[in-house]
């Protein structure tokens, strides 16, 4: 026997959080499933575009009892440590996905939302004859649904028991988080390049930082862990390595994920409407992979809340997630050529030193409008 659900989200990061809760907020009968319980620590810059703000105060869903860093500048640095910083145009704060993502479970739940945590789904299948959905839960349960939103991140089992075009191609990315105490500047986002890749650092709630780098897998392969990575690689740059022997780490053991991937992918696959970065992941460096989670999320539940058909849900969310999204995605595609090499780093410090209006372009370009 399977349990009917006429829409499931699946996924519980920001993209399936908001898609539910507008969904509930709607009267919909939703459901979403997230494999992990709630609060839990998720591998993310923790940078939020202030392009999201007026949405989250709108809809009542800023966590108000917390003290957030403002952020209004970018600060670089090429692989030997050289620094360069410029304001950003419309800036953002730091918030954590712990924080972030806890506040938007518990109101989601208050609109009505049924939520199913702790719960793996292993397949989605489209029956064209019963027109809907079947879906596998890890522990043999069966869903069903005449709607799902696929909002399960970066990479998951789904993305290969679908068969999903870029889950063929091997990603030399991996991606390391810690939250620490250290002393930085609070006003700013900070990126630090090294070989291979670029550590992301801005401040979050009650006085920590995040610290969250994208790494390559032959240079964990090389030196045979992350810490002895980190010391022969990331500590060239006289940034990290002052940051990672100055500051106080919180975690007991770093997040990590493996196989990030950039390659281009469908925000509707399988009759599946997908939101955050299974639609789509920019590449760290622009900041903004957050805000473009949330609004993704808006647009598949406001496709579901208006189409008459499941052929116009599927347009209209097709056509409003390439309309906001797909340019931007191509910028952070070749923008990260910017980024994680010596020379390039080099060029990028210069670029952002003497031509600062080419690059707030460039940042301008990869971030949206405030919705």
């Amino acid at each position: 026997m399977s349990d009917k659900h006429k829409i499931v989200v699946i996924g519980g990061g920001l993209a399936g959080l908001i898609a539910a809760y507008l969904l509930a907020k709607n009267g919909q009968e939703v459901l979403l499933v997230e494999k992990k319980r709630y609060p839990f620590h998720r591998v993310c810059g923790e940078y939020l575009s202030n392009e999201v703000l007026d949405f989250l105060t709108r809809e009542n869903l800023m966590p108000m009892h917390y003290n957030f860093p403002q952020v209004s500048k970018f600060l670089f640095s090429d692989t030997s440590g050289k620094r360069v910083s410029i304001p950003l145009d419309l800036g953002g704060f730091g918030i954590s996905r712990y924080v972030l993502d806890e506040h938007l479970y518990q109101k989601t739940v208050e609109k009505g939302s049924g939520v199913k945590t702790g719960a793996q789904v292993e397949s989605a299948v489209f029956d064209d004859r019963e027109n809907q959905f079947l879906l596998e839960l890890a522990d043999g349960g069966l869903l069903t649904a005449d709607y799902v939103i696929g909002a399960f991140g970066k990479r998951s089992k789904l993305d290969k028991t679908m068969e999903r075009g870029f889950i063929q191609k091997r990603s030399p990315y991996i991606g390391v988080k810690y939250h620490i105490k250290t002393d930085i500047d609070q006003k700013s986002v900070a990126l630090h390049n090294f070989e291979g890749g670029y550590c992301g650092l801005n401040g979050i709630e009650d006085g920590k930082a995040n610290l969250c780098y994208l790494g390559n897998r032959d240079h964990l392969r090389k030196y045979g862990s992350i810490a002895a990575m980190e010391k022969e690689i990331l500590w060239k740059n006289p940034n990290l390595r002052s940051v990672f022997t100055e500051s106080e780490f919180l975690f007991e053991k770093p997040e990590v994920i493996n196989e990030i991937n950039f390659e281009r992918k469908n925000p509707v696959e399988n009759h599946i409407l997908m939101a955050g970065d299974s639609a789509g992941l920019i590449t760290p460096l622009c900041g903004n992979g957050m805000a473009m989670a949330i609004q993704s999320g808006k647009l598949a539940a406001e496709a579901i809340i208006a189409g008459r058909s499941r052929r116009e849900i599927e347009v209209r969310y097709e056509n409003s997630w390439k309309s906001h999204f797909e340019r931007r995605l191509w910028l952070g595609r070749k923008v990260q050529r910017l980024f994680g090499a010596k020379q390039a780093s080099v060029f990028t410090g210069k670029l952002i030193q003497h031509m600062p209006f080419v690059a707030t372009q460039i940042i301008k370009n990869t971030h949206g409008k405030p919705f």
